[in-house]
């Protein structure tokens, strides 16, 4: 019988906490049930397992993140949708840095997780929209966006920039960047 009080939305929310303060690696059953007061085995009546639980968390990600990303974009085009997003997806990271590992793997096509990365996705496919990206150049360009910001967060959260140079400086270069390369592969 599931502990009172205990739901799978608590224990997902444990797990994106445990993920992001010390990382996707030290979430475990064990750790995790650890940190609820509870056995281990108990989790099973709100998760089938550590993999079911990252997947959970990816979805919980991309819904996050999607919502972000459209709060971010609303009522801009183009090169300000552009920003707006990127800025958004590098805070995501930064803040959640767990959470957004957990999510970077592409979702079972019949998993909760395959309809939030869809929300995701159409939140960049719309701004790619406002560069006239449209069918295969709009998912090629939001392949090209998705690589280019994830390479930056997940070097700066990995503290992988050794230089000392504003990376502020850096990202936003990154951004005007990718701004001219979609500018200039839109279609007439």
């Amino acid at each position: 019988m599931p502990r009172a009080g205990l739901r799978s939305e608590t224990v997902v929310s444990a797990a994106a906490a445990v993920a992001d303060a010390e990382g996707l690696q030290a979430l475990t059953l064990a750790h995790l049930a650890e940190r609820l007061g509870v056995r281990a085995p108990s989790l099973y009546a709100h998760v089938e397992g550590l993999d079911d639980l990252r997947r959970r968390l990816a979805a919980r990600g991309a819904r996050e993140l999607a919502a972000e990303l459209q709060a971010a974009a609303a009522g801009r085009a183009g090169r300000d949708a552009l920003r707006a997003i990127a800025g958004a997806y590098r805070e995501y990271g930064r803040e959640h840095p767990g959470t957004y590992a957990a999510l970077q793997r592409a979702p079972d096509l019949e998993s909760d997780g395959a309809a939030a990365a869809a929300e995701l996705v159409a939140v960049v496919l719309a701004v790619l929209r406002g560069y006239g990206l449209h069918g295969e150049d709009a998912i090629h360009g939001a392949r090209i966006v998705r690589s280019a910001l994830h390479g930056f967060v997940t070097l700066e959260i990995g503290e992988g920039f050794g230089i000392p140079l504003d990376l502020d400086e850096s990202f936003a270069r990154l951004v005007t960047t990718l701004d001219r390369s979609l500018g200039a592969t839109a279609q007439p």
